[in-house]
């Protein structure tokens, strides 16, 4: 694997190293192979600090999904470990630490209203009514999908459900996000928007996407995955500016990044 030094510590991260907390996810050798597709992933070995934004970047089949369900204890690893904050991840064990934003937001939007969506991880995590209701006060304002809190999702645009998933996962106040394909399908200004929250935002993030402008302007770091094996990890405008090599990976040289 090509590694490169990684970057910038944002301010939460700084704020959770007060509190003795260096890694928020550490993943050591893991390998998984569904029964049909050996290999799927192969010795991953990463960490995210916290409060750090790192880009997952790769062609469609290098693994990118698989490894997000790993995380969230959704599959369990055929052989490596992965912790969070220090815990082991179980599998089929809730881990409210860490909250999973689903590629396609109707997947994940089921409820009658906005409301009642953003409100049901809360409801499911056992927290009286006062307290759901200011997580998901918060959440909403935070979204920026308060007027719509009485919608039905269905009823809401691309980038209105994008935001509400979000929201949902917000809710249940995580530490660590995952994003899968966040910018799919969403017109330029739904995309800016979804960038200027991603700058803003404390959590600690790992973001899938194909849309490596949206990468370069949210995260500082990359890890690059092909073939189920993760082959880069460093800075993403080095990263992402060796043109050769990310051909040689099914990935292109951002145009941003032409005349550097």
């Amino acid at each position: 694997m090509d590694r490169l030094n990684s970057p910038t510590v944002s301010l939460a991260a700084e704020q959770m190293a007060l509190d003795g907390l260096d890694e928020a996810i550490a993943v050591s050798q893991v390998s998984f192979s569904y029964p049909d597709c050996p290999d799927t992933l192969r010795d991953i070995s990463f960490t995210l600090p916290p409060g750090e934004r790192v880009g997952v970047i790769g062609p469609n089949g290098a693994g990118k999904t698989t490894l997000f369900m790993l995380l969230c204890g959704l599959l369990r690893p055929i052989t490596g470990q992965i912790t969070l904050f220090e815990q082991p991840v179980r599998v089929g064990q809730f881990h409210p630490d860490i909250g999973l934003v689903f590629q396609n937001p109707d997947d994940q939007l089921l409820a009658s209203s906005v409301w009642d969506d953003v409100a049901f991880g809360p409801q499911n995590m056992g927290l009286s009514d006062q307290e759901v209701e200011q997580r998901v006060s918060h959440a909403l304002a935070l979204t920026g999908m308060t007027a719509l809190a009485n919608r039905p999702p269905h009823h809401l645009s691309g980038g209105e459900k994008r935001m509400v998933a979000i929201a949902g996962i917000l809710a249940m106040q995580p530490r660590v996000m995952i994003y899968d394909e966040p910018s799919a399908n969403l017109d330029l200004r739904a995309r800016r928007r979804l960038i200027q929250f991603l700058q803003r935002s404390p959590q600690a993030m790992l973001i899938s996407s194909h849309d490596l402008e949206f990468i370069l302007e949210v995260c500082d770091r990359v890890l690059v995955i092909n073939n189920g094996q993760l082959v880069a990890d460093g800075p993403a405008v080095d990263v992402m500016g060796q043109a050769e090599w990310m051909e040689s990976h099914g990935l292109e040289k951002p145009h941003s990044l032409t005349h550097r």
